[in-house]
């Protein structure tokens, strides 16, 4: 790529926009999580009932002050008008600058010397990748509600709607972003590499094998291509397991870090497989373009994105497809799940490399124990019916640059009431979140870019879960698990267990899609709550047989504990939460006032 081209979207005009809308964020998020207190600004009439209030934040050292109008919503949001947002130093009026931010509140914020600069390069790429969206031609969101699932995915602007510097992905380069990043809509061709049984393991659903799973992935002809090049060298390719890998992955990290394990032929390059795939939000992961059947293929990738490193363990790989097969025969035999139309995308088959000198070397935390696996994710474009369409979760709180809603736009198209079209989704994707909970003391990860919706006539039909493995947890540590399954059993103090549904589902998505609607005009906030509530409701009067369950985790609680994600963010931008304990990084700060406590039923 030409070097021009690769910074052509960091212009001034699109650096400023970022920076507004990243600093909007910041003062948004930092303020939910209590880290920074805006204060009021004295008015001639203070009622809050009259509307939006002006507020300031003083950095650290008090010189420079930011100020803007915002609404105060349930579950403390600070929705601030992006227009009011502005910085000014002794009188003076100066540019928005989210970097600058973070240096002037860093005492507020708690970044600590090792963690600042790390966190200031991830902001920087944040706001790189809001440039390189807004760069690309404007799409109407209407329009994109009425796309294929594909444009929806590539057409998303926001990321994850609680962390700040969400958009990081360091270890790209510009040209990278153009290439591999999901908002660029480009089709990407793994590269596959052959590995030496001695050196590999590969695992997969009961109905499959390894043969009859790679013929079906990459057809008779690419497999006879993939032996002939390794009987060139003298190999065989049954002796053999086949990994796909990301291609920036080969050329910056295996194709040196691993050089050895080349040069030994313990891991021999195959080149380029026929299909193309376009990248996920989730960066990592593949969707098939040429074969939209064919499994997601999710790929190690050694960028470290919003906390993680993204690689893939290979330890954690040889569970992955026992555990989503439990899952899936534990979801078919419920008839409250099945009631729901929840489905799952099983992750069907895995594939991991063990390099045993980094292995010998470093603890099951380093990232080198993670740089080359893989694993197959079920399509879910097969279990369409005739009209159906799919979309990311995520997608519920997109906002085009007009400030139109996505939401907004499906809520018309289907013709329905706006709550009567939040209850169907809520009883799409709330009902299952809390029958998991409930009934089998299960939690998912369900947030936006883990959930699939399936669309008729602007309605969610029904949702598809995601990204199992890694995320999923059984919280009853006396429950019998089969032994490849028992990872994901975890010991959490029982008063944390249902912040699985206050923190994941209320705080971290439904916060932020009752600030859409209560923005775009669609839907009274009480009305949002409320309908939260009649779900809630009408599920625990399916379920009379756990009432004592219903009593004991009382999602009608008066209020729950604030759990904070960017505190954990800032804390350590490089392994935030161990996946085994995830209940022992939890920054609880207070507490939030239910919003369906008052929406109690009799």
């Amino acid at each position: 790529m030409n070097p021009v081209e690769a910074v052509a979207h960091l212009t001034p005009q699109h650096w400023a926009t970022a920076n507004r809308h990243l600093v909007r964020k910041a003062l948004a998020e930092f303020a939910h999580e209590r880290l920074i207190v805006p204060t009021p600004v004295a008015a001639a009439d203070p009622d809050p009932d009259l509307g939006p209030r002006w507020y300031e934040v003083r950095s650290d050292d008090a010189t420079v002050t930011y100020r803007f109008t915002a609404r105060l919503l349930a579950l403390e949001h600070w929705q601030i008008d992006l227009a009011s947002l502005t910085r000014h130093r002794d009188g003076v009026e100066l540019p928005l600058d989210a970097v600058e931010f973070c240096t002037e509140l860093r005492g507020a914020l708690g970044l600590t010397d090792e963690i600042l600069p790390v966190y200031l390069e991830e902001i920087s790429a944040t706001l790189a990748g809001g440039a390189f969206k807004q760069h690309k031609p404007a799409v109407d969101a209407s329009a994109l509600a009425r796309a294929d699932f594909q444009s929806i995915e590539s057409g998303m602007t926001e990321g994850h709607p609680c962390f700040v510097a969400n958009n990081g992905r360091l270890g790209y380069g510009s040209h990278d972003q153009h290439r591999y990043a999901p908002e660029a809509a480009q089709p990407v061709r793994l590269i596959w590499l052959a590995a030496h049984r001695d050196h590999s393991v590969f695992t997969c659903s009961t109905e499959l094998d390894h043969s009859t799973f790679l013929r079906q992935e990459l057809g008779e002809e690419t497999l006879k291509h993939f032996a002939g090049t390794l009987a060139d060298l003298g190999l065989d390719l049954d002796d053999h397991h086949l990994i796909p890998v990301h291609p920036w992955q080969w050329f910056h990290k295996l194709s040196v870090t691993f050089a050895g394990e080349v040069a030994r032929r313990h891991l021999v390059c195959l080149g380029e497989g026929p299909d193309e795939y376009l990248p996920q939000q989730s960066v990592r992961t593949f969707f098939n373009a040429t074969n939209p059947h064919r499994d997601y293929v999710k790929t190690a990738l050694s960028v470290l994105n919003m906390g993680f490193m993204r690689g893939l363990s290979a330890a954690y790989m040889e569970a992955t497809p026992a555990i989503n097969d439990w899952l899936a025969d534990l979801i078919a035999a419920d008839e409250v799940f099945r009631s729901t139309g929840l489905t799952i995308l099983r992750e069907r088959a895995a594939v991991g490399y063990r390099n045993r000198q980094y292995e010998a070397a470093t603890d099951r935390y380093s990232p080198y124990r993670k740089m080359l696996a893989a694993l197959w994710r079920e399509s879910p474009v097969p279990g369409l019916e005739p009209g159906q369409r799919l979309a990311t979760m995520a997608s519920l709180l997109h906002t085009d640059r007009a400030g139109g809603s996505l939401t907004a736009a499906l809520i018309e198209e289907s013709g329905l009431p706006a709550a009567d079209w939040l209850r169907r989704y809520l009883d799409a994707y709330l009902t299952p979140l809390l029958h998991a909970f409930y009934a089998h003391d299960l939690a998912f990860m369900p947030h936006g870019e883990n959930v699939i919706l399936v669309l008729d006539g602007g309605v969610v039909q029904r949702v598809i879960f995601k990204d199992i493995a890694e995320e999923i947890v059984v919280f009853d540590p006396d429950v019998e698990l089969p032994p490849l399954v028992g990872r994901i059993q975890v010991r959490v103090p029982e008063e944390e267990r249902l912040l699985s549904i206050f923190t994941d589902v209320f705080d971290c998505f439904l916060r932020h899609l009752n600030a859409v609607l209560t923005e775009a005009g669609v839907l009274a906030e009480d009305e949002f709550w409320r309908t939260v509530a009649e779900c809630a409701a009408a599920y625990r009067d399916r379920v009379p047989h756990l009432a004592d369950r219903l009593t004991r985790y009382d999602l009608f609680t008066e209020e729950f504990a604030l759990s904070c994600l960017n505190r954990l963010q800032l804390r350590n931008n490089r392994q935030m939460v161990d996946l085994a304990d995830p209940s022992a990084a939890l920054q609880l700060v207070g507490s939030l006032a239910n919003p369906i406590a008052p929406h109690r039923p009799r």
